[in-house]
């Protein structure tokens, strides 16, 4: 079993930044991939930016530029660099970790989520 406990959200105005973290423990063996995904009310939960153990880094278009996802192996922990920030990254934040198996489905993981809100 792996936990993942986010912290790191809040009250921010527009342009300004927040830095989210994400600690895994338990079972953080094997672990593949791990990211950012968020949902605001009334829509569908959206991916972020991951990050793979080997450092390869994907964002989703609407952030690109703003936000950076950085892993620290030693630490077990994930965290995600929000600038710039405006209105509609207002959001639920959640963190996920992929442990990606040589036989058998994929493990995927989920923490509880932090709430980032962006308002004047």
């Amino acid at each position: 079993q792996v936990q993942l406990v986010e912290s790191g959200g809040g009250l921010v105005h527009p342009g300004g930044s927040l830095r989210l973290s994400c600690a895994a423990s338990g079972s953080i063996s094997s672990i593949n991939v791990m990211g950012w995904y968020r949902q605001a009310p009334g829509k569908e939960r959206e991916l972020v930016a991951t990050v793979t153990s080997s450092g390869w880094t994907n964002y989703a278009e609407s952030v690109k530029g703003r936000f950076t996802i950085s892993r620290d192996n030693a630490k077990n922990t994930v965290y995600l660099q929000m600038n710039s920030l405006k209105p509609e990254d207002t959001a639920v934040y959640s963190c996920n970790a992929v442990k990606t198996v040589v036989i058998g489905a994929p493990l995927t993981y989920w923490g509880q989520g932090t709430r980032v809100t962006v308002s004047s």
